[in-house]
């Protein structure tokens, strides 16, 4: 403390600016990090405001690699000291620097390894490397005056990842777009990482693996494009998707936080669908229904006891292959259903199909037939419109 005195008489009899002392009964000196929470390899942006330690107004000063009055950087289990830190202008009477976490052994993206390299080193402002564990803390402290320590905390933790497409649906043309949001994969927040998912559609079950960049050097966000074809089998970034189908991206997140196990994996999911500029029942043509005998030739007269042929002409209107179930429904005068027949099959791009249920008429009357053409049983959206025909059975 008589140091102190000593230097403050000196400062009052040269007329130096007093705010150049730092001041022990009113201690101002706030530190600043740029997030509250950081992940384990994030990196740390530290500013202290300490405008009594401006010596110099027409330079740059520094605090912290002074040992008598030291700037610390630590976590539960390393740090760094002193660590210097330099003032953002002159004159400014705020300092600024930068520590960048390298995290501990662990594979991050399932290939066996581990994706990062822990390390501890540099004496700022801008080298500083300091190795953390998943739930840990980083500790700023700063000794401002003799005994008068100020400190800031941040949290460090892992993320749950998100993942999603960037629409609800896709036209068969357009490009698809998928983000993951992931800070914990920012392995490298110098330049832009990747992640690897997976996007697969009802029609191609297996898929595409695809490569997600960070769209910035640490934004912790990745996307991914893809061009969807009903033409092509998927190769690359280009998947094999048809109209109506549904689309899934799966990405595996291996850094979960607490109460997770450092070695638990979880995996998820987003959809989204394909549609189509076609009106669905404007898909497949679907032409009246006309009988034959069992040789194939047509006949105008339909007598109960014998074996008739009903047939459909159906055409896929598409440029790619369409699934479909062809039913044909018989019903009498009172609107009874006496026979039902149905047929499951796929049309390729353009294909047209003569389709052909065998009926044996029980009694003569008056009957409705009708043919539709579903998805599937399980999904009875129309592909085309229903036809229907009023005839006699002699």
């Amino acid at each position: 403390m008589l140091k102190y005195v000593a230097l403050l008489l000196l400062v009052i009899s040269t007329g130096s600016a007093f705010a150049q002392i730092p001041d022990y009964d009113k201690p101002y000196a706030p530190i600043y990090t740029d997030k509250s929470v950081y992940s384990w390899t994030d990196k740390v942006r530290i500013t202290i405001a300490a405008p009594s330690w401006n010596e110099n107004t027409h330079g740059i000063d520094s605090i912290g690699d002074d040992s008598d009055h030291a700037v610390k950087i630590s976590t539960a289990s390393h740090k760094l000291e002193p660590y210097r830190l330099t003032e953002t202008a002159a004159n400014s009477g705020v300092f600024s620097g930068e520590v960048t976490l390298t995290g501990f052994l662990h594979d991050a993206n399932g290939d066996g390894r581990s994706d990062v390299t822990p390390r501890t080193m540099g004496n700022g402002p801008t080298d500083g490397l300091l190795e953390t564990k998943r739930d840990d803390g980083i500790t700023i402290s700063f000794e401002f005056a003799d005994g008068v320590v100020l400190t800031k905390s941040a949290k460090v933790s892992w993320n749950v990842a998100e993942i999603n497409f960037s629409q609800q649906s896709y036209l068969g043309t357009e490009q698809v777009t998928v983000t993951v949001t992931d800070p914990d994969m920012n392995l490298n927040p110098e330049v832009p990482d990747s992640i690897t998912l997976d996007v697969s559609s009802d029609s191609d079950s297996a898929g595409v693996s695809v490569a997600a960049t960070e769209t910035g050097d640490a934004s912790g966000v990745f996307e991914a494009t893809i061009t969807l074809s009903s033409n092509n089998d998927s190769s690359g970034n280009r998947l094999y998707a048809v109209s109506d189908d549904t689309l899934t991206a799966r990405y595996s997140d291996r850094t979960l936080p607490s109460p997770h196990a450092v070695s638990d994996q979880l995996d998820l999911t987003a959809t989204s669908s394909v549609e189509s500029s076609m009106p669905s029942t404007l898909r497949i043509s679907l032409d009246e229904v006309y009988f034959a005998d069992s040789s194939g030739k047509k006949i105008s007269q339909i007598v109960s006891g014998q074996q008739t042929q009903i047939v459909d002409k159906i055409q896929n209107n598409q440029e790619h292959a369409q699934k479909f179930t062809h039913i044909i429904q018989i019903s009498d005068k009172s609107d009874t259903t006496v026979s039902l027949f149905w047929i499951s099959a796929e049309l390729g791009p353009q294909q047209s199909l003569e389709l052909s249920q065998s009926w044996l008429p029980a009694q003569p009357g008056s009957y409705k037939v009708e043919s539709f053409v579903w998805k599937s049983l399980e999904n009875a959206t129309p592909l085309a419109k229903n036809s229907s025909r009023l005839i006699t059975v002699e």
